[in-house]
């Protein structure tokens, strides 16, 4: 069986929802990916009005389309993020940033997220996807040297504040799967580890699997799937392109804006850059994933109306079903 192809909504916000959903049935998408900005979908309105979520299942029906996911990356980043500050006046909910003072802001965002947990619980769905936010990021850059307590501190501070969130993901039967991406928690492959150490590697914690930050970090995205096979809760399809090699353009991108040619990467549409596909597609056969393939369309030198039917092509020719013959057990997902 066919897993179903989903668009992310979170590209799209500056569209309303209705909008979006004509947009992506058109196209032939399965379902969305259903972010919570712009007026895509209210996780207090889903918690406390039923013709809310009446009205969002009637625009999904309308269109032919299903929702398997909502996301909240943008109030999850302020839940551990140190420092607060404008950066995240510009993406929260003037109910989360308040007064703006740093700590209630990350004590509002835990807040919602569980009310994001409740929301999706309300709408049917068993999956968020987003962010953490991580008081340590701020540390990556090596100088002055980072004492190994600093570094400790700021797992310790992560897990302190997330598994009272996870407790009511698990109180409502739903997953928060963690996109694994620079300035969070877990942005790579050994912050993933230690990230999941820290939360003694509860099953309400795992992760949405978006290959394009690992390939410009040289993490190999096939391998990750294997290794963390059994956390695997979602997939986001997104590329990355390479422009390194000519002794300019760095992998850290020097403060350049999405798609300036002195920058060392850039996301392109899905199948235009370096992701190995085929491989990873195969792999999440081998993990026996059975969940949506979401596209997160993000490619800044593309019309986005050409980039995502584009995308959605892209990934129905190549992503192809697991044969009919079970798996041998010693190739399946561990529990």
């Amino acid at each position: 069986m066919a897993r179903p192809i989903t668009l992310f909504t979170g590209q799209w916000a500056d569209l309303p929802f209705e909008e979006v959903a004509r947009l992506a049935g058109e196209w032939g998408y399965d379902g969305l990916e259903i972010a919570c900005w712009g007026d895509h979908f209210d996780p207090w309105a889903a918690v406390s009005d039923d013709r809310y979520l009446r009205g969002r299942r009637d625009i999904l029906e309308k269109h032919g389309l299903s929702v398997y996911a909502i996301s909240n990356h943008l109030t999850g980043q302020a839940v551990c993020d140190d420092p607060i500050d404008e950066r995240h006046r510009a993406l929260l909910p003037s109910r989360v940033w308040g007064d703006g003072s740093p700590e209630g802001v990350r004590e509002r965002a835990a807040e919602a997220m569980k009310v994001t947990a409740r929301a999706a619980a309300a709408l049917g769905v068993d999956t968020v996807v987003g962010f953490t936010g991580s008081k340590i990021w701020k540390t990556v850059a090596m100088f002055p040297p980072v004492p190994a307590s600093m570094v400790e501190d700021g797992y310790r501070d992560f897990a302190d504040r997330w598994n009272p969130i996870l407790d009511v993901f698990d109180e409502v039967g739903v997953r928060f799967a963690h996109e694994v991406h620079p300035s969070e928690i877990a942005y790579d492959y050994w912050t993933t580890v230690a990230a999941l150490d820290a939360l003694g590697r509860r099953p309400a914690f795992g992760l949405n699997w978006d290959p394009s930050h690992m390939v410009w970090q040289d993490i190999d995205p096939v391998g990750f799937l294997w290794d963390f096979r059994d956390r695997i809760y979602h997939v986001d399809c997104k590329d990355t392109a390479l422009r390194t090699g000519n002794g300019r353009n760095g992998r850290l991108g020097s403060h350049l804006p999405w798609a300036d040619p002195r920058r060392g990467w850039d996301f392109v549409s899905v199948g235009r850059g370096d992701v190995p596909w085929e491989a990873s597609f195969r792999m999440l056969n081998a993990i026996n994933y059975t969940g949506p393939i979401s596209i997160e369309w993000e490619d800044a030198g593309m019309d986005r109306l050409q980039g995502a039917p584009e995308a959605l092509a892209y990934i129905r020719a190549n992503v192809f079903p697991p044969p009919e013959a079970a798996f041998d057990t010693a190739f399946s997902p561990q529990p």
